[in-house]
């Protein structure tokens, strides 16, 4: 593992700036007849956001908790919520979510890993 010196760190914390972490959690109608088709048009419109650069990181949670997903946004606490409460999963009360302020360092990335999910 490298060595991370003090400089290495303080010149890696003034590269950070402001995100915004979503935390997708199943809805009051999660479980209702006919979601799929809202919660499709959900991902598709993730798929526009990610295109347009406002939603770089999506990651959807596959365990059997209430949380359904996380993004990061590009955008601003204030513009991200407007985003969310767009979104046609959240409209049909099919996803609720949690918007917090974050920082992170520009162009971290998920790494590529191999098609059956292992890095």
């Amino acid at each position: 593992m490298q060595t991370i010196t003090d400089e290495y760190m303080r010149q890696a914390i003034s590269t950070a700036r402001q995100y915004c972490v979503v935390i997708l959690k199943a809805g009051p109608k999660r479980q209702a007849p006919g979601t799929e088709k809202i919660a499709w048009e959900h991902v598709r419109r993730n798929f526009m956001l990610r295109s347009a650069g406002l939603l770089p990181i999506v990651c959807p949670v596959t365990d059997d908790s209430e949380v359904n997903g996380v993004g990061i946004f590009t955008t601003s606490v204030e513009e991200t919520r407007k985003i969310m409460d767009e979104d046609p999963g959240v409209m049909a009360g099919i996803f609720v979510y949690e918007v917090h302020p974050c920082r992170g360092f520009p162009g971290d990335s998920l790494p590529r890993g191999s098609p059956d999910g292992a890095v």
